[in-house]
């Protein structure tokens, strides 16, 4: 098998908003869009971050059409979190999750988009960090 894209594809509410939203503060580019639809990309991610209104007739499997984009985590790694942290504090983002460091060296802050999307910014920490 040869795979060639790689897509995250989140049902929410408002699509304008959550793309508004990750355009604006994480760089996101808007590739393809249509009614209920939007897909976004950034040449460093590696997969496309795609939303879907909530209860697209066209959304398969049909059992899974009214769920909303919960329970999950879209985690980016980054050079440099403290930046990433400030940053997005000066532009107004509401922090969810403020930093922490977890004892296998993950340090991570979480933010969520206007449809409840967690969005989590991690650096790896090593003893030379």
């Amino acid at each position: 098998m040869q795979i060639t894209a790689s897509a995250i594809s989140l049902n929410v509410d408002d699509v304008k908003a959550s793309a508004a939203f990750v355009k604006q503060h994480f760089g996101f580019n808007e590739d393809m869009s249509a009614d209920g639809f939007v897909s976004l990309s950034r040449p460093d991610v590696g997969f496309n971050l795609i939303f879907l209104r909530t209860g697209l007739e066209s959304f398969k499997p049909t059992h899974m059409r009214g769920h909303h984009a919960d329970g999950l985590l879209v985690a980016f790694v980054v050079n440099d979190i403290d930046r990433e942290y400030a940053r997005l504090k000066a532009e107004g983002v509401t922090i969810t999750t403020p930093i922490e460091t977890e004892p296998w060296g993950e340090r991570f802050f979480q933010v969520t988009d206007p449809n409840g999307v967690v969005l989590q910014l991690v650096q790896w920490m090593t003893e030379e960090a």
